[in-house]
């Protein structure tokens, strides 16, 4: 980040524009409308800033730039076509402390001015960090045709409540609860379409109900799919940035956790597949205290929470206690993986079903079953796919060997599916286990196998027996 964001208030403050024409005329208007004081130095003046001066709006304070003009100057905009002049209003407005912006030279600017788009009270700013100003007024275009000409007057509705919401609702929590239900109720529609009458009256329903809740708290079951964040489901990503709590597994990635609201607790419960720092009950305690002190907590999943996710342990836990949850699924890691592999899981010559499997030991030890019954189905062509299979692959290909499934078998190991990182191993049945141990394959890596896996790809790479 180039340039730290910030909003500026100059209501009654002095502001300095060295400059009379076209270009300071715009910068004049920007801080009039911001209530400034405004004093232009130039030496000749727009016809509208002559006017706004013999007006008494705006004050010409001089034909040439001295330094003493700066004396109790809260800002400085340089507007000329003079880069000597700009350059010598920059360094004196340095030199005192003085935020300075020279049009159109960053170099010279201690800030700069966004493109704007204003829908008073709420004011949205757009900025490039003066690399494209033309790419900032496209980006404005664009943001000024999706929010709605009557914003301000929702921002308008909520100001008016918002000490009686403070009182009333004790809690940042609650309050960010109650302000996120209320933007997107009829309340905001009514504030737009001017019928304050209405609007007040279903604000003053919508607090009676939160003041009177028994728990504010909520849970999101939410996938957060294989790894691309460009995968995310728009209710999951809303979710995300709506939480107060997030705990994330190692399988979610760093791409996806940054998508979370910024000042969210984020919470890492270390699980994988080999065991966790936090076993599933510590996990489902955690969620349960967070939810019922009134948090909303999401629980971010790798790939989808009901497939290998235990997510239904966790939703059976939430109900009893009578919290209010939501499921998101996610795209699973075998369909999300296997697409950017160029592996389709079921192909009209190849695949008749596809069994999602996963490869973690029973906790027996008897792997004899399970392993014979997917051995009978890739016989009657079905892909198997293997979640958390690397771990135990050698074990695991020599039962379904054993139990009849041809070792020249294809196999497709799929690391970091999805991700900038992706590798794609492809071999047979019985070299597969020497492949990922030879290639050093870690989690998260998806095992495919059947004669889908003989596929060709796209945008991979491979390592055969």
């Amino acid at each position: 980040m180039d340039y730290f964001p910030t909003f500026f208030d100059i209501r009654h403050r002095r502001a300095l524009v060295v400059g009379g024409g076209q270009v300071a005329e715009r910068k004049i208007q920007l801080l009039l409308r911001a209530g400034a004081r405004v004093g232009v130095v130039a030496e000749q003046l727009t016809e509208n800033l002559n006017g706004r001066a013999a007006a008494g709006q705006l004050d010409a304070i001089g034909q040439t730039f001295h330094e003493d003009q700066l004396a109790g100057v809260a800002l400085v905009i340089a507007a000329t076509s003079d880069r000597d002049l700009n350059r010598a209003v920059a360094v004196a407005s340095r030199t005192r402390g003085i935020p300075v912006n020279v049009v159109d030279d960053p170099k010279l600017s201690s800030f700069i001015v966004p493109a704007i788009i204003d829908r008073d009270p709420v004011m949205v700013a757009v900025s490039t960090g003066g690399a494209s100003p033309v790419l900032a007024r496209l980006m404005r275009r664009s943001l000024e045709q999706w929010l709605p000409e009557k914003l301000g007057a929702v921002a308008r509705l909520a100001r008016a409540w918002r000490e009686r919401v403070g009182q009333r609702l004790g809690g940042i929590g609650r309050r960010r609860a109650f302000w996120e239900q209320l933007l997107e109720s009829d309340a905001a529609k009514q504030a737009q379409a001017g019928q304050w009458r209405q609007a007040n009256d279903s604000v003053s329903q919508l607090l009676e109900t939160h003041a009177t809740k028994r728990c504010s708290g909520s849970v999101a079951l939410v996938g957060a799919g294989p790894g691309d964040p460009e995968l995310l489901t728009l209710k999951a990503l809303r979710l995300m940035q709506q939480a107060d709590v997030v705990l994330y597994d190692r399988l979610v990635a760093p791409a996806i956790i940054d998508k979370c609201r910024r000042d969210a607790e984020l919470v890492d419960v270390g699980k994988t597949s080999s065991g966790s720092s936090d076993t599933q009950s510590d996990i489902t305690s955690m969620i349960l205290k967070y939810a019922t002190a009134g948090r909303r907590v999401v629980r971010l999943k790798g790939g989808d929470p009901f497939v290998f996710g235990r997510g239904g342990e966790e939703l059976e836990a939430v109900e009893a206690l009578g919290i209010e949850v939501t499921v998101v699924p996610g795209i699973t890691a075998a369909t999300g993986c296997a697409a950017s592999a160029g592996i389709p899981l079921t192909h009209r010559d190849l695949a008749h079903g596809c069994v999602l499997a996963t490869g973690q030991l029973r906790s027996d030890g008897d792997e004899t079953a399970a392993m014979a019954e997917l051995a009978e189905l890739a016989a009657r062509k079905h892909t198997i796919v293997l979640y958390m299979g690397i771990g135990n692959l050698a074990l695991q290909t020599q039962q379904l060997i054993a139990h009849g499934l041809s070792s020249s078998t294809p196999v497709a190991i799929v690391e970091n599916g999805t991700r900038p990182e992706q590798r794609v191993l492809r071999s047979s049945l019985a070299a597969v286990a020497n492949v990922a141990t030879r290639e050093r394959v870690r989690a998260p890596a998806l095992v495919i196998i059947g004669e889908v896996a003989r596929a060709n790809a796209y945008s991979t790479q491979s390592a055969a027996a």
